[in-house]
């Protein structure tokens, strides 16, 4: 971008100004980006949920692997559409449990002391899991449907129909 100065300023000595570092600083690859977010937001709900069958990296494949130890300056090779049978199944198992858990932890502890779900997890508040599931899916190449099916069956077997009717 062409940034417009003042005669007033092109004569100030001192250190570089902000705006002329962040402009030379190099720009980010924001595929890679989203892929270290889709590794964090994974490795919050395996803690979150104490997912212990869990191996995050099980749910990419070598070029994905390779991409996390990368600068996220350089563009790197990322997983292309065409996927392996076996690592879309460990990503929609890890998904179904993600869910799973969401609903029997809000459920067990509303049934067990009426608390809301913002009571439960102040530090997540506004955060649903169920449909950040939703949202990972995208990401991980699995079928919305499947996991917003599962929430729903989750919702039913749990006597919150209210919910699962919506």
């Amino acid at each position: 971008p062409v940034l417009d100065t003042e005669d007033a300023w092109v004569s100030v000595e001192g250190p570089v100004s902000i705006v002329e570092l962040a402009l030379e600083q190099k720009r980010i690859h924001y595929p890679l980006v989203e892929h270290q977010f889709v590794l964090c937001t994974t490795l919050y709900a395996i803690m979150r949920f104490s997912l212990k069958s869990v191996k995050p990296l099980s749910l990419f494949d070598s070029k994905g692997k390779n991409a996390f130890f990368k600068d996220l300056t350089s563009i790197q090779l990322l997983p292309s559409g065409d996927m392996d049978p076996n690592v879309l199944s460990i990503r929609q198992q890890f998904l179904v449990k993600v869910v799973s858990a969401a609903v029997q932890t809000l459920c067990s502890s509303q049934k067990a002391n009426e608390v809301s779900e913002e009571e439960l997890f102040p530090f997540e508040k506004g955060k649903n899991w169920p449909t950040l599931a939703v949202d990972l899916a995208q990401y991980l190449q699995i079928s919305e449907d499947v996991v917003k099916r599962h929430y729903v069956c989750e919702l039913y077997s749990y006597g919150m129909d209210h919910l699962g009717e919506e």
